[in-house]
């Protein structure tokens, strides 16, 4: 309201009860804020009843007894709103107490006026801070004094022209307001032109939540200013906000597709389909499928492909049939993946092994990744050239399967655990130092009860020479799975 009451308490009445009619077409919470200033004191004394001083003759115009101040704060607390006021001396701040407002307002032009700082916060009250004009030191030092002092308050982004052309509402600034102070919620105070709507919706989009606007009316007797606005300005005004909160929807959660978007976006992938007979029971690999469109209901779709993530049939499915969640069974291996990353990562920091960076890991699981606890090894490429250099991490309890090299000549040099190697069936116990190499074609075979890491340092390693005893193991082409980013 500031001094739109116009200093005639019947025409602040009728201002609060024109205002009131249109909130409750709104969720919002709304307030009415009003202004105190004990002019007597306010005003130097040698400038009372000067009307060439623009702000000296507006305030003592509009100049209330304090009763009728006291039948504005009840006119505004019986009409739902909640009582704001913003004193402009210290004298104020007791009356603003005393008068049973249940926020206090500093305005700009009082952020960094410390006298009136100290003595509003010996209330209880919470506090609104407005920041137009203020350096970034200044309200770096009033956050941190509000701060200190366990104050509740919002800080406001505002221009102080009146009214604010668009070209100089620096929105952008509750950005910067709200990256630099996350703890503390952020608002604005308008004061552009009141026939504009856009400006509330782009500030709400930008995150504030808590709106200060100047509203008047205009009758036979008042006018209004050019930065206040009208009932049916401020309906407008709320409109647009209220538009930009549902167009903006959740915040601080991911949402849920809706069942439209679910259906627009199933419509749009790739289904998973037989490219030849598959019998019940059967592993459905990449081998076995071919990816197309339309989808159906239920389909299993590319973006359920995964190496991660296996399907069996359930039914027999024919050639060109879809593959769907009612004739194969899923199994997810991410967590099994993770579990064994961590296991990884937790021998080699017990064994205080230092890994290059960005090296890759390479989880070998001969006979399927739910047997790796058994049957596995994990390998760290450091490099693969004419020479090559491997880190072999056993787990405790794993087997490697016996197999042979035929171009590869390599060397076992364990750092950490114990180690029982088998080259061509004589067995050997290994320990942190020892060498062991391994000539071409000696067929080999090597497990650890507690755990162990070892380099592999050999000729170059090609992916056709490793030849498992064990034709099975040879068969299964997803024995392998491959992480980059791991450490």
């Amino acid at each position: 309201m500031a001094n739109n009451h116009m200093g005639d308490v019947e025409h602040g009445l009728r201002l609060i009860s024109e205002f009131a009619s249109l909130t409750g077409d709104f969720d919002f919470k709304f307030a009415f804020k009003m202004q105190y200033r004990a002019l007597d004191t306010f005003i130097h004394p040698d400038y009372h009843g000067r009307d060439d001083i623009k702000y000296i003759k507006r305030f003592e115009e509009t100049r209330l007894r304090p009763e009728e101040s006291r039948k504005l704060v009840d006119a505004i607390r019986d009409n739902g709103f909640i009582p704001v006021c913003t004193p402009f001396d210290d004298e104020s701040v007791d009356r603003v107490v005393a008068d049973g407002f249940d926020i206090l307002k500093i305005a700009s032009c009082s952020l960094t006026d410390w006298p009136l700082l100290e003595k509003a916060v010996g209330s209880t009250l919470p506090m609104i801070v407005s920041t137009a004009g203020a350096t970034l030191e200044e309200i770096d030092n009033v956050v941190a004094f509000l701060k200190h002092r366990d104050k509740d308050f919002v800080l406001m982004h505002c221009v102080a022209e009146y009214p604010t052309s668009n070209d100089k509402l620096q929105l952008n600034q509750i950005d910067f307001l709200r990256q630099r102070y996350e703890e503390i919620r952020i608002g604005y105070s308008t004061h552009e032109f009141p026939t504009e709507t856009l400006p509330v919706a782009v500030a709400i989009g930008k995150g504030c939540t808590v709106f200060e606007k100047h509203v008047g009316l205009v009758t036979d007797k008042y006018g209004i200013n050019g930065y206040s606005a009208s009932p049916e300005q401020a309906r407008a005004w709320l409109e647009a906000a209220r538009t930009a909160r549902t167009i903006n929807g959740k915040s601080g959660e991911r949402t849920t597709a809706t069942p439209d978007e679910r259906a627009s976006l199933l419509s749009l992938r790739r289904g998973v389909f037989a490219n030849r007979d598959i019998e019940a029971g059967e592993k459905i690999g990449s081998g076995e499928v071919f990816m197309a469109i339309p989808t159906q209901e239920d389909h299993v779709t590319a973006n359920d492909w995964s190496k991660y993530t296996h399907f069996y049939a359930t039914t027999e499915i024919k050639k060109n049939e879809p593959i769907l969640t009612s004739n194969s069974r899923r199994e997810e291996v991410r967590e099994k993946v993770f579990s064994i990353v961590q296991s990884v990562k937790s021998l080699l920091e017990r064994a205080n092994v230092v890994i290059p960076g960005r090296a890759d890991l390479e989880i070998s699981h001969h006979y399927g990744i739910d047997k790796f606890d058994e049957f596995g090894i994990t390998m760290i490429t450091v490099v693969n050239r004419e020479y090559c250099k491997k880190l072999i991490v056993v787990l405790p309890g794993q087997k490697h399967p016996e197999q042979y090299h035929n171009r590869k000549e390599e060397t076992f040099h364990v750092l950490y655990g114990d180690l029982d190697v088998v080259l061509d069936g004589e067995a050997r116990q290994c320990g942190p130092g020892d060498v062991i190499t391994i000539e071409r074609t000696v067929r080999h075979a090597f497990n650890s009860k507690n755990g162990a890491i070892f380099e592999e340092i050999s000729s170059t390693h090609y992916k056709d020479d490793s030849f498992y005893i064990d034709p099975k193991i040879g068969e299964n082409m997803e024995r392998k799975t491959f992480l980059t980013h791991w450490m």
